[in-house]
């Protein structure tokens, strides 16, 4: 009996042990993913090589070496939040907007009239047709979870209902408020000439300009979604944590606005 126990407990340990492994590579997987065309990579792979240095030096018991890089080492976590923050800021984001807590963010603030939001959707689809026919530029963000303060404080509040006109009116080439970007909060309209973070990603198309470098810089720091209209060719770009979808129709795009950001809300 007691061999059949030690042979379980044998085995138990290994099952355990596969699944730490396999949860340790499945981090580490992600994590390249997130950091993967971006500077933090080399710099990722740069702390892990002055890793094993610093245990190679151990072993050969360069005790001096060792402490000074043992001394780097010590501090590495901190080192690493202050690398990575934009990376660790977006994973905890990721964790945040977990179906599970998504319900929970429902129940808590309790549904709103889906009738409430047909309007914007319609009215923002229809200028979004108009600007891209006539090739006017656009720049919407639209908030959902995360406070979007920052960006909100380098614009021009508005604090205005949704509609096609106001929306066409700021974008309008020769009004003063038609850089940046404009943010919609909760169907109202908060604020316009927003800036928005320049995304530094070097696997970015070179033929993108600035409003399409600022929804992805946007979307990859907050869960924010934003819908691009390009000036150049007229064609509109949906933008949610940091991937650019390009050229949509503009049926798509008012069916991806009901699943992605109105469904919430309802």
């Amino acid at each position: 009996m007691s061999f059949l126990l030690n042979i379980l407990s044998f085995v138990q340990f290994k099952i355990t042990d596969l699944v730490d492994i396999l949860l340790v590579a499945l981090i580490l997987y992600q994590f390249y993913k997130w950091l993967k065309g971006t500077a933090a990579v080399r710099i990722f792979f740069g702390l892990m090589i002055l890793f094993v240095i610093w245990k190679g030096v151990s072993l050969f018991q360069l005790n001096m070496l060792s402490e000074i890089l043992g001394q780097f080492v010590s501090v590495g976590v901190i080192l690493l939040i202050v690398v990575f923050q934009p990376e660790l800021r977006k994973f905890l984001l990721y964790i945040g907007n977990t179906e599970v807590l998504k319900w929970a963010r429902l129940y808590i603030r309790g549904k709103s009239n889906s009738a409430d939001y047909a309007n914007d959707i319609e009215a923002i689809t229809r200028a979004c047709e108009r600007m891209a026919a006539t090739r006017t530029g656009a720049l919407m963000v639209f908030a959902r979870s995360t406070p979007l303060d920052d960006f909100l404080a380098t614009g021009q509040a508005i604090d205005a209902k949704v509609s096609q006109e106001l929306l066409e009116n700021l974008f309008y080439k020769n009004a003063p408020l038609h850089d940046g970007a404009v943010i919609i909060i909760d169907h109202r309209i908060a604020a316009a000439r927003c800036i928005l973070p320049v995304s530094k990603d070097e696997s970015i198309s070179s033929d993108l300009g600035l409003r399409h470098r600022s929804a992805i810089g946007a979307t990859t720091l907050t869960d924010a979604i934003s819908i691009i209209v390009s000036e150049q060719t007229g064609h509109i770009s949906w933008c949610k944590n940091g991937e650019l979808r390009r050229n949509i129709s503009p049926s798509v795009l008012k069916q991806m606005m009901m699943e992605e950001i109105y469904s919430e809300k309802e």
